[in-house]
């Protein structure tokens, strides 16, 4: 890995094609990566091979993007998100061939979300902070703050804690340990 650039303390492989001025410090861009002039990416950002970052696209600090990811114009990535390999983000809900007048509809993933592998996630939805999407999953609905969805479509079948603790959807643990919403946020019972 090599720096590149003007960038101070960034690591981008050789053979990506970085145009973007806007990459904090200690960011990693490994091998086979496209990133357009606009986009933004935080402070100790890991960027793995093969992934695309459009122009209006904003990535917060400490995020992890595994490799075939597309981000498209108009995205939100929070602090400390997780995006697992081959996560597919959409920002057109009724594409066509060679129209190019249509209305984006980006995704915001907000901090401390995780999204895992195969992911489908529709145009237009949020995803709340510490909130957790599951492997293979397709989002067809906003997903709130410390709620895990799976399926196809994804439906919520639990909650998870800000330290990743999975809950049932009757705010308890796999050790039987009660938890209460506290302002949306799962907080064990004292």
């Amino acid at each position: 890995m090599i720096t590149s650039k003007n960038y101070a303390m960034v690591r981008i492989h050789p053979s990506s094609e970085v145009k973007s001025e806007t990459i904090g410090d200690e960011s990693v861009i490994w091998q086979y990566c496209v990133v357009l002039p606009g986009a933004r990416i935080g402070k100790n950002c890991n960027i793995n091979c093969h992934v695309l970052i459009e122009n209006d696209v904003i990535i917060g600090d400490n995020v992890t993007i595994k490799p075939g990811v597309q981000l498209w114009d108009g995205m939100r990535i929070g602090d400390n998100v997780f995006i697992g390999p081959n996560v597919t983000f959409i920002n057109d809900n009724t594409p066509r061939s060679k129209y190019h007048d249509f209305e984006i509809r980006a995704s915001h993933i907000m901090s401390g979300a995780s999204i895992g592998a195969n992911a489908t996630i529709l145009g237009g939805l949020t995803v709340g902070e510490y909130a957790m999407v599951g492997a293979g999953s397709v989002l067809t609905h906003d997903a709130p703050s410390f709620s895990l969805w799976k399926g196809n479509p994804a439906r919520q079948c639990g909650f998870v804690t800000r330290d990743a603790m999975v809950l049932n959807m009757r705010l308890m643990d796999k050790n039987g340990a009660a938890y209460q919403l506290v302002d949306g946020e799962p907080v064990l019972q004292g």
